[in-house]
């Protein structure tokens, strides 16, 4: 018996919407990270993109446990000496709250070509409103 190779043109995409109300960041994103990548799937191939969409509700309302939103910080850099910039995860919730679940979901997916494609497929929103209602997405219960 031969070992199953998915090919991407034969992949179908689902859709599925994950609620993140009152559940933890890094939770709703490492369920996020898991469908976008198509771990999920029986036929999960890893060299072949076989993952699925997915849309991210009510990110605004995502909790951090712990001191996290006192102590956490984004970090990045502009290149420039001295151009080190950091934001604390509490105002970065409080303007941005798509930017930080958006780095959650990006740092658990790999650096490769694969990763960056996924992150494609990745729709977050800050409410609980969202504009894929045309394509019949499931609700997704981790």
């Amino acid at each position: 018996m031969s070992t199953f190779m998915a090919k991407k043109e034969t992949v179908d995409r689902r859709w599925y919407v994950i609620d993140a109300a009152g559940k933890p960041l890094g939770r709703t994103a490492a369920c996020a990270a898991t469908i976008l990548r198509g771990k999920h799937r029986p036929e999960f191939t890893p060299h072949v993109d076989c993952g699925e969409f997915v849309i991210i509700i009510n990110a605004g309302k995502a909790v951090l446990t712990g001191k996290k939103l006192e102590q956490k910080y984004y970090y990045r850099h502009s290149g420039y000496i001295g151009g080190l910039k950091k934001v604390q995860y509490k105002t970065l919730m409080a303007t941005r709250p798509e930017k930080a679940m958006e780095l959650a979901v990006r740092r658990m997916l790999p650096d490769n070509t694969i990763g960056r494609k996924s992150m494609t497929r990745l729709k977050i929103y800050a409410g609980s409103e969202h504009k894929h209602e045309a394509q019949k997405p499931e609700a997704y219960n981790a």
